[in-house]
């Protein structure tokens, strides 16, 4: 991806997280200098902040995912009893744009609907390695109440309804009828490890750098900060 989409993607984000009535926590819009300071050293060390990602596609208006993570544990305090064990996101599903398959060894997450169009996701069962299961039904938490659907079934999520997803649930989803917000709220997120994909896909972008970054994304901290 070019460094002025990306840019063009936060100012269009930022504006549709505005829309409906929330705002981002201050640090979203820290210069990438202000952001080296020791102060917000623990902003790096989390994962915190902006993450836009095309999956190595190329082409993010088919395949991709705008996401902001508010907060974030660490990995090394999972199994403590006074620790941070959780995290939130803040994702922007575009009409028709797949987030594809995939699932989490680690991370149990709700995802709800917090506005706009309504949220599909596809749905299968993991088999006991942990591949996909494309015969047997999958049962998933639908705010409280358990919903099964047929392997490879389509969940529809209305503004308002969420889907708790075990470890266990692969799931692909994207918007439909307009652009969807999206909260993630789940265990302790880990971008770097606890992703599978069924696809042969990278979870970061390349990225061309064109302009200078207008906000540094997650994926810069390692080479930037």
């Amino acid at each position: 991806m070019k460094r002025s989409r990306i840019n063009e993607i936060i100012r269009e984000c930022d504006a549709f997280i505005r829309s409906h009535g929330l705002c981002l926590p201050p640090f979203a819009y820290l210069s990438p200098d202000e952001l080296r300071t020791a102060e917000h050293g623990e902003i790096k060390r989390r994962g915190m902040g902006w993450d836009i990602t095309d999956y190595g596609d190329g082409d993010f208006d088919r395949m991709g995912l705008f996401l902001f993570t508010t907060r974030n544990g660490l990995n090394a305090d999972l199994g403590k009893h006074s620790a941070m064990l959780y995290a939130e996101k803040i994702m922007i599903s575009r009409r028709d744009q797949l987030s594809p398959n995939h699932r989490h060894d680690i991370k149990v997450e709700d995802i709800i609907n917090r506005g706009g169009g309504t949220l599909v996701l596809e749905l299968f069962a993991a088999t006991p390695e942990g591949g996909i299961d494309r015969h047997a039904p999958v049962t998933v938490l639908c705010d409280g109440m358990e919903r099964t659907l047929p392997a490879g079934g389509h969940l529809k999520l209305d503004p308002g309804e969420s889907v708790t997803l075990f470890p266990t649930t692969w799931h692909a989803f994207w918007g439909e009828g307009s652009d969807v917000l999206i909260g993630e709220v789940s265990t302790v997120n880990d971008d770097l490890t606890d992703n599978i994909f069924e696809m042969e896909i990278g979870r970061f972008s390349e990225i061309e750098e064109d302009e200078p970054p207008l906000h540094l994304l997650v994926s810069d901290y390692a080479d930037r900060l």
